[in-house]
């Protein structure tokens, strides 16, 4: 397919004789030369001439080339159709002058009309740029409008510029190449640093690698600062997952006292209902499948809530004040709500694909992405505490929670039907917990196994955080999210997880109640 570029169709541009004669030359040098002066033109004529040799479709007799597309020949000479004649011979197309022809191609999308397609190539481009493409490149920077690919152009037209023969044009490009963000650029810069087996170095001029020495410290700085806001954010990211996992289980564990080991599995379950939510839109609605999380988010707490109800209500009723039959038969329960979900959906995990207004991400700082689905989750998170905290402090059943787990007996005593709102707060803690599937099926696939992944990291940020404490639970699951994203680096994903579970135990150990007790709380 030629690339279109604008030109009207009776406006047939022809291309320098001298670069069709250089393409069709036996000098390989010269061939690439020619490839990118005639890319550089930036017309449809150049596009139909480099897909040609591309497809091996130029042929040469003599000192004429011609172009073949179907049926119909044209004599590049003269731009005139005419029929093949005998004797041609196929350009012969070498895997260097293949690779120059297809950066090349990549290079005139920079004028393509779509802005999606020129940053798109500028990235392409990135680590191949060539001083033999600089006439492309200045020729897209002048008359590119957009801030940021212009930016982006001239930081390529410098990183060209590093293998100039002219030293004046290398030392520019390194003095240029100080504001980038790029890490791409660093093994190039270092390259020019090293020193060749006789004992120069690369960069024989001794000015040029001073300005590369400075060029490198304010990259590596520029980058350190990326990668520490980087690790922020992800950080609060994680943070707002563990958040959003462990709420219900701060209301099922540190207000009731359950050691609920299937409170995974309710995150499963709020995961497969948006699936469910998913499909049910992309049958019956598809033109509004972005609208089917608004669908999902309050499903998923119903149908987790139920779930919930129904266990309390049928097994854990029975075992208030026996933790350890509740751990074990929670967790049989688990194992039987995991196969049941296999039974359904199969054990192959299934995709939730985001909402487009999710898609995507806000580039800062030259390179660091800051994904929207991430940015919505930890939004989301901070509205669902929001929401919890109004529910236990400012209505009649927050009260009532509050009442029957600081005095249950004096809670009976004046008429609090303290079943109802075991039920009620259970049902709660479920909802909650199916609240986080939604979340947690936005950033990756969801399977049987999903609950498993999070149900040891909920513990810790409620045992932590204190229990029974919101505001303990909110701190505790940031701190360990920043803790760990600030680990992974230097120790790996295993070792930080190992060094904060031993960290959560020495400070248990030295603070049982964690970061928030709980007052007045009954143990009847």
């Amino acid at each position: 397919m030629l690339l279109s570029l604008g030109l009207s169709c009776g406006a047939q541009v022809m291309i320098d004789p001298h670069l069709l004669h250089d393409l069709a030359g036996d000098d390989p040098d010269a061939r690439i030369v020619a490839v990118n002066g005639i890319a550089a033109l930036a017309n449809d004529e150049a596009a139909r001439v480099l897909n040609a040799l591309k497809d091996d479709n130029l042929y040469l007799k003599g000192e004429t080339l011609y172009l073949v597309e179907g049926e119909v020949t044209t004599d590049l000479s003269t731009g005139k159709t005419t029929s093949l004649p005998d004797g041609v011979d196929a350009l012969v197309v070498n895997n260097r002058l293949r690779g120059a022809l297809e950066s090349a191609l990549s290079g005139m999308k920079l004028f393509a009309a779509d802005r999606t397609i020129r940053l798109a190539a500028v990235h392409d481009l990135a680590q191949t740029a060539t001083p033999e493409q600089l006439p492309l490149l200045e020729r897209a920077g002048a008359s590119e409008n957009d801030p940021e690919i212009k930016g982006l152009l001239q930081q390529l037209i410098a990183s060209a510029n590093l293998h100039s023969a002219d030293p004046v044009a290398r030392k520019s490009a390194v003095r240029r190449l100080a504001e980038t963000s790029n890490a791409n650029l660093k093994p190039v810069l270092e390259a020019m640093l090293k020193q060749n087996p006789d004992g120069s170095y690369v960069e024989p001029d001794e000015s040029i690698r001073i300005e590369v020495v400075a060029t490198l410290h304010a990259l590596n700085g520029r980058l350190a600062r990326t990668e520490f806001i980087g690790n922020i954010f992800y950080g609060i990211s994680l943070g707002s997952v563990l958040l959003l996992a462990a709420l219900g289980l701060a209301i099922t564990f540190g207000l009731m006292g359950i050691i609920n080991m299937a409170h995974g599995e309710l995150l499963m379950i709020g995961a497969y209902t948006t699936y469910g939510c998913q499909l049910l839109f992309k049958h019956f609605f598809p033109q509004a499948m972005d609208g089917y999380l608004l669908l999902a988010i309050p499903a998923a707490f119903f149908v987790s809530g139920f779930v919930g109800i129904l266990l309390e209500r049928t097994v854990i009723r029975w075992l208030y004040g026996r933790p350890l039959e509740t751990l074990l038969c929670t967790w049989g329960i688990s194992l039987m709500l995991m196969q049941t979900v296999r039974s359904l959906f199969g054990a192959q995990n299934v995709e939730v694909a985001n909402p487009s207004w999710m898609s995507g991400g806000i580039t800062v700082l030259g390179s660091l992405v800051l994904s929207y689905n991430r940015i919505a989750i930890i939004f989301f998170s901070l509205l669902v505490v929001g929401a919890v905290w109004l529910i236990l402090n400012k209505t009649r059943l927050g009260l009532f929670v509050r009442a029957a787990m600081q005095n249950r007996r004096m809670a009976d005593c004046v008429g609090v039907a303290t079943g109802k709102i075991d039920m009620l707060t259970f049902g709660l803690g479920s909802g909650i917990a199916g609240l986080g599937g939604v979340a947690l099926s936005q950033l990756g696939n969801v399977g049987p196994d999903l609950g498993q992944s999070y149900i040891v990291d909920s513990f810790m940020v409620v045992v932590l955080g204190g229990v029974g404490q919101l505001a303990g639970t909110l701190v505790a699951a940031f701190g360990l999210g920043e803790i760990n994203k600030f680990m992974e680096p230097v120790a790996g994903a295993v070792m930080a997880k190992i060094v904060i579970l031993v960290m959560i135990i020495i400070f248990i150990q030295r603070r049982p109640q964690g970061l928030f007790a709980l007052k007045g709380r009954s143990v009847d």
